[in-house]
């Protein structure tokens, strides 16, 4: 009765645990959530107030589908200023988060059975959203030895005549890894002579540590870049998750087909949210600097704390807000009888024991970890990391 695509797709198991912790908390339960990928910060004040200032001046109306031109514009001169990257107006899209952006761009290029590259460990929805545009997602294991980046020989190697697009998550979710811009070279030196499309999704960009400069994978080669979409957006270093605002910036005629699905979806991304944007690209951004500094001191102790439990290793992370552990020392031990086969038992068994709310690494395709978000107060980091040792040392 229903249709065979939504077979196809899975739940997101992300939104699933996190609803365990969100129970949890409504049953007065002492618990620490780890699941979370968004800022604990307020959004900042001035971007409120412009907002509000939207509001009552009744700009609340239907805008034009991929956004206001004052939003457009704001987002080319932060492009042309922080990545030396030219757009035109028409080469921008507003959407209702990156997610959309993404989502609309997958179902403008994917055509039914062509192959859409996705360097593993990956956000979960790429491969969901890769089966709702009819196309196959091509996992690349990369290797925790390298920082879990994809190298160029993997990239030459997964090339088929099938293939049509990219993913490049960067800085990703979930491992934190940054790409150097002689690393995105080397890929764009694979890539130029093919016929490719590349997803750039950057939208953790300025949650970038330890000094590393950040590179914009379409300012490296002007020739690839009419193939290369970036996607960005306000949540992650605005801490505007729920205003529900992203945007990309590509080719025209990309642009243009994008447009074209979220006329008959969405329309236009939120109007007041849309207001919202141009403030937090243009207006002050001390906060945003007192966000990363947080985090920075945040991914310190939390990466501290992992390597001082026997027997986790973990990747420095060198953005985004999480760590993602190596936990393969404690699957196939026990507690109570039971056996810790994967990384969603493992999960399981820190809710129970520990109280404490993590995201499996299986869901991002990596079963020897685990994923914690450190977008939460020290103080929450302190008892959390404290509770995760004791649970892992009582088992056999």
């Amino acid at each position: 009765m229903y249709a065979e695509r939504i077979s196809q797709i899975n739940e997101s198991q992300t939104a699933q645990i996190a609803a365990i912790a969100i129970q949890m908390k409504k049953e007065k339960i002492d618990v620490v959530d780890f699941t979370v990928g968004e800022p604990d910060f307020p959004t900042p004040r001035n971007i409120k107030k412009a907002a509000i200032e939207a509001i009552n001046n009744n700009l609340a109306k239907y805008t034009l589908i991929p956004g206001i031109i004052p939003l457009r514009k704001a987002i080319q001169n932060k492009l042309i200023k922080e990545n030396n990257l030219e757009y035109d107006i028409e080469s921008i899209i507003v959407s209702n988060g990156a997610k959309q952006s993404i989502f609309n761009a997958l179902l403008a290029i994917v055509n039914k059975g062509d192959e859409v590259l996705i360097p593993a460990p990956y956000w979960v929805s790429y491969p969901e959203m890769v089966s709702i545009a009819e196309g196959k997602s091509v996992i690349i294991p990369t290797d925790e030895s390298n920082g879990f980046k994809l190298t160029p020989q993997q990239l030459k190697d997964s090339i088929t005549d099938k293939t049509k697009v990219l993913i490049l998550c960067n800085p990703s979710n979930p491992t934190g890894s940054v790409y150097t811009r002689s690393e995105l070279e080397a890929m764009v030196e694979v890539l130029k002579d093919k016929k490719i499309f590349i997803l750039s999704d950057e939208i953790y960009e300025k949650l970038v540590y330890d000094d590393i400069e950040f590179t914009s994978i379409p300012s490296i080669n002007p020739d690839l870049k009419s193939r290369t979409l970036l996607i960005n957006g306000f949540s992650k270093a605005y801490a505007m998750t729920g205003w529900r605002i992203g945007y990309a910036a590509g080719s025209k005629d990309l642009i243009k087909r994008m447009c074209k699905i979220q006329s008959h979806s969405t329309t236009n991304a939120p109007t007041i949210s849309q207001y919202a944007g141009i403030e937090a690209l243009e207006g002050p951004q001390d906060d945003v600097s007192h966000m990363h500094q947080a985090f920075e001191k945040r991914r310190d102790f939390v990466h501290r704390r992992l390597e001082e439990i026997d027997g986790i290793s973990c990747v420095k992370s060198q953005g985004a807000f999480y760590a993602f552990p190596n936990v393969s020392q404690f699957l196939n031990k026990s507690y109570n009888g039971k056996t810790i086969q994967n990384s969603y038992d493992l999960a399981f068994y820190l809710i129970n024991k520990a109280k404490v709310v993590l995201i499996p690494g299986s869901v991002f395709g990596s079963d020897n970890h685990i994923r914690i978000s450190f977008a939460t107060s020290m103080e929450r980091l302190e008892e959390g990391m404290k509770r995760i040792e004791s649970a892992l040392l009582n088992l056999s």
